[in-house]
């Protein structure tokens, strides 16, 4: 077994944990739970944090340089040894993003497209759930439904803060200035696609006139029949081109 058989095999299990958690999760802090509800959800998300935590176990185990791999992800461990911070749980979720940036297709702008469009509803229902899951009940809070803490996902990943909606907590702020850099990642996504293809379709085009012109397309003709004279001069005279273009040009 290899760090790429395991990560292989285990893609779509893990892409199914994620999803449940994001279940789970979303109904806890949407619904109006009663104990028991409550309670199983819980279990739910202690059964999610030990199959993750399962999972980076064999992916460090498997890891050709155990170090290397323990310092670029850091963030797994932080998310493990801190589960009462559920929020921040939610970057559990980039697996869900992989899954997106692969599901794209195969020519580039498809993939960046899907990407794009999928990473941003993404990050915004996840923006939402994550703000009202500690604002609802905070002092002061001015975010207490799932509509408005939506609405201020919008607002905040577009870079428009209207400042109707805003958290009051240290986490709340803390999850918006997430929300605020990935905001900006997909805007300068969707800037770079953008220019990509105005920029494709002038050469195309461009490229296109060139080859519809008759005037140049006779003289490349006139400029090729000449080039075919020359290399049949030079090959009578039984002299090599090249040396014939060096007296040439004495």
């Amino acid at each position: 077994m290899t760090l790429a058989t395991w990560s292989k095999y285990s893609e779509w299990p893990m892409l199914g944990v994620a999803v449940l958690f994001l279940a789970a999760y979303s109904a806890q802090v949407i619904a109006s739970l009663r104990p028991a509800q409550h309670s199983a959800l819980e279990a739910v998300f202690w059964v999610t944090w030990a199959v993750f935590a399962f999972d980076y176990a064999i992916h460090l185990w498997l890891a050709p340089r155990r170090k290397r791999w323990f310092l670029k992800n850091l963030h797994e461990l932080a998310l493990l040894i801190l589960p009462v911070l559920r929020p921040l749980q939610l970057l559990r979720l980039i697996t869900l993003m992989q899954f997106f940036h692969r599901a794209g297709g195969n020519a580039l702008r498809g993939r960046i497209v899907a990407y794009v469009m999928a990473s941003a509803a993404l990050l915004i229902y996840a923006g939402a759930l994550a703000v009202l899951d500690v604002e609802q009940n905070a002092e002061g809070s001015n975010l207490t439904t799932f509509g408005d803490a939506l609405w201020w996902a919008m607002t905040t990943i577009t870079t428009v803060g209207y400042g109707d909606h805003y958290p009051v907590t240290g986490l709340g702020r803390l999850v918006a200035a997430g929300l605020m850099v990935g905001g900006v990642a997909v805007i300068g996504v969707v800037t770079a696609s953008v220019a990509s293809w105005l920029v494709e379709n002038v050469a195309d085009r461009d490229t296109d006139a060139a080859g519809n012109d008759p005037a140049l397309t006779r003289e490349v003709a006139r400029l090729s029949r000449q080039i075919d004279q020359l290399s049949a001069q030079l090959a009578d005279r039984g002299q090599p081109a090249a040396h014939d273009g060096q007296e040439n040009r004495a």
